[in-house]
């Protein structure tokens, strides 16, 4: 397989900038996809791999979206090119990871526990960090730059203590979420949130109005969720969370 372009973005305030000059798409429908990567099972043929070939993936090729991701070979990114490579689709798939925290070809380990990159990626986004969670204002900025104006979503599947960030992230430039209840882990957190009063990032994102709960066993409901998220909710150019 050709090694996938990989684009280093070193500020926010060049950003568009940066992502224009590589020649990224911009201006198009974006899914951030965020969730779980290590505490999530990859098995090919189960209920979360069938939810993304079946309907996911294929919703995002019919609207000509890109996805947009963390990047690394595990859990929810891994599922996510897998599924996109298996159904044959074309659409832009971009992870964004902290540079300190992955295996970037032909460059030393910047760290013991870097995570290789999903090789199904068709752009890898480089940005400043060290620490697993860095890269979460960066997400929502790359998807604000490639959307210019169209809609986006964000969809949680499991999830653990950095997707909270990643979901307020969004919330906070006005992207509306949708929480797969039943993968586990954060998305459950917040889809039950009512029951664990003391979970304040939990029960702030379940009471947004921007926030949509719906069970990943209700796969059509979850689509139609998304096509009303890139339908309803253009991007907003304010500050992240």
């Amino acid at each position: 397989m050709p090694r996938m372009p990989i684009v280093d973005v070193t500020s926010l305030d060049t950003i568009d900038e940066t992502l224009t000059q590589a020649g990224l798409p911009v201006g198009r429908p974006v899914v951030v996809v965020v969730g779980g990567a290590g505490g999530l099972a990859t098995d090919p043929n189960g209920t979360l791999a069938r939810l993304l070939r079946q309907h996911i993936v294929p919703l995002v090729q019919r609207l000509d979206a890109t996805v947009v991701d963390g990047g690394t070979d595990a859990g929810v990114m891994r599922i996510m090119g897998d599924a996109r490579a298996t159904v044959g689709a074309t659409f832009p798939l971009i992870g964004v990871a902290a540079r300190g925290t992955v295996l970037v070809p032909g460059e030393p380990a910047p760290k013991s526990d870097a995570a290789p990159l999903e090789p199904g990626h068709s752009t890898i986004i480089l940005v400043p960090g060290e620490e697993w969670g860095d890269e979460s204002a960066w997400i929502a900025a790359v998807a604000t730059t490639l959307a210019q104006g169209y809609g986006s979503v964000t969809v949680l599947i499991n999830g653990g203590s950095i997707a909270y960030t990643d979901v307020l992230h969004s919330l906070a430039v006005g992207r509306p979420v949708v929480v797969l209840a039943g993968t586990g882990r954060t998305a459950d957190e917040i889809a039950d949130a009512a029951e664990a009063p003391n979970n304040a990032a939990a029960n702030q994102i379940r009471q947004s109005p921007l926030t949509t709960v719906i069970s990943m066993a209700a796969p059509t409901q979850i689509a139609a969720a998304i096509h009303a998220g890139i339908d309803g909710a253009p991007n907003q150019r304010s500050s992240a969370f």
